[in-house]
């Protein structure tokens, strides 16, 4: 008897501290504070890449831009590095892509590829602009054991210019440029070929190309509207261009390190400011000239 009693005292204290449970639980639901959402205000709904207008009025176009609003929104240290980022490189994508002719807003494309840097993909595309070798070759960057001009903003952009008149030659769409440039010409083209369509927010694509062009969206509004989203950096916490100066090459140089001192630098330095010179030695072809960039500011305590 004396055991059975002691299993029906536990029982019951056992129903006890569940209900207490239960009233914490539901008291700290109805009392939680709830998730902000007060960037959902703000919500964009009349977009445009290159002066071609986003059809908000699709739902899945929508919610499409809304996935991707919601995720850079929300990954602050990705998205205050690229503001960060921009104030220095944005002045040197500019002018290549305005003298080319290719609208502004590609620069935004340089953001979604490597988040402006000098990234390498698991698939070994390199660079802002994330060329593969192949790529980079048939676009006349040079990429050896000693150079790789995928590693060369201004070339890189040249490059990546090149491409772009190349699609919109093709496709007459710089949205659909934008999206080629991340599934390829063919691969877009096989997409209308069989789809019958050629509008890229009516292809159904893989996952990867389908996001392309929001991210692109999403980037370019929260960078041209930081404050709105709660990005308020002050101009003094941006990264400032770095002043340099050139010095043509067309000779090979055996010992970087000792260029670099000769030049009132340090090997880090250099390689910092020409990340296309791939070894510690620098192997020219006759008849090129390079032009290594030397930093004037910004390197000594």
């Amino acid at each position: 008897m004396k055991k059975k009693r002691t299993y029906k005292t536990l029982s019951i204290l056992g129903i006890f501290s569940i209900g207490i449970l239960f009233v914490q639980f539901t008291s700290e639901g109805t009392n939680h504070k709830s998730v902000d959402v007060k960037n959902h205000v703000y919500f964009p709904n009349n977009l445009n890449f290159c002066s071609e207008k986003v059809p908000m009025k699709i739902i899945d176009v929508k919610e499409r831009l809304d996935r991707e609003m919601v995720v850079n929104i929300n990954l602050h240290s990705s998205t205050t590095l690229i503001l960060k980022r921009a104030n220095r490189y944005f002045p040197i994508i500019e002018p290549i892509l305005k003298k080319n002719g290719i609208p502004d807003d590609f620069k935004y494309l340089a953001v979604i590829e490597s988040g402006l840097t000098n990234a390498t993909s698991s698939a070994g595309a390199k660079g802002f602009w994330q060329f593969m070798p192949e790529t980079a070759k048939e676009y006349n960057l040079e990429v050896t054991n000693f150079i790789d001009e995928r590693y060369d903003l201004e070339k890189s952009t040249e490059a990546a210019c090149e491409y772009f008149k190349k699609a919109y030659n093709k496709f007459g769409n710089w949205t659909m440029v934008a999206a080629a440039y991340n599934r390829g010409v063919n691969g877009m083209q096989r997409s209308i070929n069989s789809q019958g369509i050629s509008d890229y927010y009516d292809l159904l694509l893989t996952e990867e190309t389908s996001r392309y062009v929001f991210r692109v969206l999403a980037l370019k509004e929260i960078m041209e509207n930081p404050d709105k989203y709660g990005y308020k950096l002050p101009k003094d916490v941006l990264y400032q261009p770095i002043k340099t100066k050139e010095i043509a090459i067309n000779e090979g140089i055996e010992d970087l390190a000792k260029f670099a001192l000769d030049q009132g630098i340090n090997y880090k330095i250099l390689k910092l400011h020409n990340p296309w010179m791939r070894d510690s030695s620098l192997v020219i072809t006759e008849g090129k000239t390079y032009s290594v960039k030397i930093p004037i500011e910004g390197y000594k305590n």
